[in-house]
């Protein structure tokens, strides 16, 4: 999902919060963790950097805090030193205030419950839907792959054809839902990572939506970069 926003995690690095500027605080419990060490991440620069991190033992809570300029996206990553890497990594949308994560050990990123954050709750609500249709294509390839194996071309066909029906109407929906909440934070970084590869003329005009907070803040000026990087790049190939 970081596609556009960064080409690879380069780098693993620790820096401490700076206490004095913090203007977010993100605080919450893992139910069932007894031993483990949660880590609060974000990327910076294509580097994930870890602003500080907490050793569970015995007490699940956790409570770090630091300075945000607008909303983004940052990570609480789970170790349960267990060797099972599924499930502990949850992304979350944080911005100024007191943001509360209530998750469990075994289910960190599915059962996770994000409160105080309206940018984290536009995005879940697009992610709700989005989810919906990707899991329709898994099994519509799925059913498709079957019919090939048993000789059904035509059946084949007929499901190929609904897969890409399904896929536009992912496609159109992602570009409403942006359309519908140019307001939200939440909107350049879902063009950023789900529709970064639509047409100049949509990226553009998704920009122009943009309120003017949202231009300004971190993920519209990188939107914007990008489409700038786009048309640059349509230059280069006209005949």
């Amino acid at each position: 999902m970081y596609r556009i926003l960064l080409a690879a995690l380069i780098a693993f690095t620790v820096v401490s919060c700076g206490k004095e500027n913090d203007n977010m605080t993100v605080k919450g419990t893992v139910e069932g963790l007894r031993k483990g060490t949660i880590y609060f991440q974000k990327i910076a620069d294509s580097s994930l950097v870890t602003l500080d991190s907490v050793v569970i033992n015995g007490q699940p809570d956790f409570n770090f805090s630091t300075h945000v300029e607008s909303p983004e996206v940052f990570t609480l990553y789970l170790d349960k030193n267990d060797g099972n890497l599924l499930n502990d990594r949850l992304d979350f949308f944080g911005e100024a205030g007191t943001i509360t994560i209530n998750t469990s050990r075994d289910y960190f990123a599915p059962e996770a419950q994000v409160k105080g954050s309206k940018s984290h709750d536009t995005w879940m609500e697009y992610k709700k839907i989005a989810t919906k249709f990707s899991e329709k294509n898994l099994e519509l390839l799925k059913e498709t792959l079957e019919a090939s194996k048993d000789g059904k071309i035509e059946l084949a066909d007929s499901l190929q054809k609904v897969s890409n029906n399904n896929s536009k109407r992912s496609y159109l929906y992602t570009l409403n839902f942006i359309f519908n909440n140019s307001t939200s934070y939440a909107a350049p970084y879902i063009t950023l990572t789900e529709a970064y590869n639509t047409n100049l003329k949509y990226l553009d005009s998704i920009n122009n939506s943009l309120s003017e907070e949202v231009a300004d803040s971190k993920y519209g000026k990188l939107l914007s970069d990008y489409i700038e990087r786009v048309r640059e790049a349509s230059k280069d190939t006209l005949p």
